[in-house]
């Protein structure tokens, strides 16, 4: 069958010389299949595959769930390795544990071995050897894994303080922990490698934060040094009635900032949500709301900074009217 046949179909065929129920390799494909990794890049293009790990696809009709994300990391991963760091976070259901631009499915496993001196060198997994203590690594589905609590520790040991408070924000969101507990456990890593970021990041982290952008502006409001904020503010009216939830914000200061991200703040439709959401806040309560994109939080002309201490002066000077 030739792929470009595939274009009428809403999915791949019954007869179509791969799993359709589980995933596979790209060994697999090439050899059952006869398909290269342009085949595959243009199957997943199409939307017929999805890539889930590096290596490894599966056939777009097949739902997500944890054991899918387990077999497909049993294609790549030895049997008495442990997965870690971001996979790790994966399977525990943190699916936003990257920086944004970082994909999971192009990332190669982070995985370490428990004999001294094994490395995986296939271009897949991304191995090492790590000391674990007891209750650090739990099994999921035949698989070992660092346990939430010991992968947000690793996480958070990162040389970017934004990757290792987004990452953190999001274990933490998974409710298998407490902050306290988070916490109380940072000085075993003592002399460890980037343990200072993790020490400096994790009185900030707070599990409110609904995606890795939000943390990383709530990180720019503390680096401002601005009145401490509060993640996923509720505004009620006069009444009492519920307006909205606004991402970060200072109730005192009457004052919130609000990341309109390009996947889900870019339409027309979506647009106009945003701006009679918020028109009627600014209607019904005093507060004064900025919007932050992508280019004012990320890259050389980042100005998230600027806005949120140009906006909390204006809060100020709004209440003395």
């Amino acid at each position: 069958m030739k792929l470009t046949e595939l274009t009428g179909l809403s999915f791949l065929p019954a007869d179509f010389p791969l799993p359709l129920d589980v995933p596979f390799t790209t060994t697999l494909a090439r050899r059952e299949a006869g398909l290269l990794g342009k085949d595959l890049t243009w199957l997943v293009a199409q939307g017929f595959v999805r890539r889930l790990v590096k290596g490894v696809y599966v056939a777009n009709q097949v739902p997500d769930s944890l054991e899918l994300r387990c077999a497909a990391l049993r294609l790549t991963v030895p049997s008495d390795a442990v997965v870690c760091d971001r996979h790790a976070g994966w399977l525990h259901g943190a699916d936003m544990v990257l920086a944004p631009g970082e994909h999971l499915h192009l990332a190669p496993v982070c995985v370490f071995l428990p004999a001294a001196g094994r490395r995986l060198r296939n271009g897949l997994v991304d191995s090492g050897e790590r000391t674990f203590a007891r209750g650090d690594v739990v099994e999921i589905h035949g698989l070992r894994v660092t346990s939430p609590l010991r992968t947000t520790w690793d996480l958070g040991r990162n040389r970017y303080v934004e990757r290792s408070l987004a990452s953190m924000d999001q274990m933490l969101r998974l409710g298998q922990f407490t902050r306290e507990e988070l916490i109380a456990g940072v000085p075993r890593f003592r002399r460890m490698r980037w343990v200072r970021t993790l020490r400096v990041m994790v009185a900030y982290v707070d599990g409110r934060a609904e995606s890795p952008p939000e943390s990383i502006l709530r990180l720019r409001w503390i680096q401002a040094n601005l009145p401490t904020p509060e993640p996923q503010l509720e505004v009620f009216d006069v009444n009492g009635t519920f307006l909205a939830r606004l991402d970060i914000g200072h109730a005192a200061l009457w004052f919130a900032v609000e990341y309109d991200s390009d996947e889900w703040h870019s339409t027309p439709e979506q647009l106009e949500h945003d701006r009679t959401r918020r028109a009627l806040v600014e209607a019904e309560t005093p507060y004064l709301i900025k919007a932050i994109r992508r280019e004012n939080l990320f890259g050389p002309r980042s100005d998230a900074e600027v806005i949120l201490r140009r906006g909390i002066v204006e809060a100020r000077q709004r209440m003395g009217r």
